[in-house]
């Protein structure tokens, strides 16, 4: 499945424990020997409109994922699993989500709270001010002149690891500010490379700006792969309540491999 570019692997059914994924989303998500993906989705329907979702990175580490849980969502209304509106049971929490278009999500995100906005430091590659807040998993938003012109790979990596996101490390958005529009590119963790897309990182970007620039709800936003989000929400002191994201979802290929 692909979410703007964001890429997984899902699989249904079975009665799979958390070794086993992290084995088979090592494995899977492999490109140029596997099937190929940022990640693996673990997803069955748990009762009436209620889906189950379990996520993990590429490198075997489970995460809560906003374009991953959306994917699901589109997996499960285009299979006769629910209705356009359904309850998704993720790492994160229970979040609601809806089929707006065809291949379009809308899906309740995780409160954000105890925002650190306007953090001065000295970071790698002459970052001096960046935020950092919490929207599931941690993320890392560097306001920037031109996203076109950074080094994602490079400079996403060293922040991703510096000392003052702890051992854990974070996720980095590199967001250039377009009038009302957000321009953002994405360095995962767990991933350990640039992606196209990602949900949670869109909505810390738009969060961040409603705090620091005063960007109004709700925001558009353009993924690395082109596509276009909104992230809508209340801002509220140190962070939002009442967020939501809406974007693409769609199945790419289905198909079978001995693993």
């Amino acid at each position: 499945m692909s979410g703007a570019g964001n890429d997984f692997v899902l699989l249904t059914g079975g009665r799979r424990d958390a070794l086993e994924l992290k084995r088979l989303a090592s494995a899977l998500c492999a490109r140029k020997v596997s099937i190929g993906a940022d990640g693996l989705l673990y997803v069955n329907r748990s009762g009436p409109g209620r889906v189950d979702v379990r996520y993990f990175n590429s490198d075997g580490s489970e995460a809560f994922c906003g374009n991953g849980s959306r994917c699901a969502a589109w997996w499960a209304f285009s299979s006769g699993l629910t209705g356009r509106k359904l309850l998704l049971r993720t790492l994160a929490g229970e979040l609601g989500a809806e089929i707006t278009v065809p291949g379009a999500v809308r899906m309740r995100m995780p409160e954000v709270s105890g925002a650190r906005i306007g953090v001065r430091g000295r970071f790698p590659g002459g970052v001096r001010t960046l935020h950092f807040l919490d929207t599931g998993v941690p993320h890392a938003v560097v306001p920037v002149r031109s996203v076109a012109d950074v080094d994602v790979e490079r400079l996403g990596r060293q922040l991703r690891r510096h000392r003052f996101f702890g051992p854990a490390g974070t996720n980095v958005n590199f967001v250039e500010r377009r009038g009302r529009r957000l321009l953002v590119r994405t360095y995962e963790r767990g991933v350990e490379g640039e992606t196209l897309a990602c949900g949670t990182g869109l909505t810390a970007s738009a969060v961040a700006f409603a705090l620091s620039d005063g960007l109004r709800s709700p925001v558009r936003l353009v993924s690395r792969s082109g596509d276009g989000f909104t992230v809508a929400f209340s801002a509220r002191a140190g962070g939002a309540c009442a967020i939501s994201i809406e974007g693409p979802a769609r199945t790419v290929f289905q198909g079978e491999i001995k693993c």
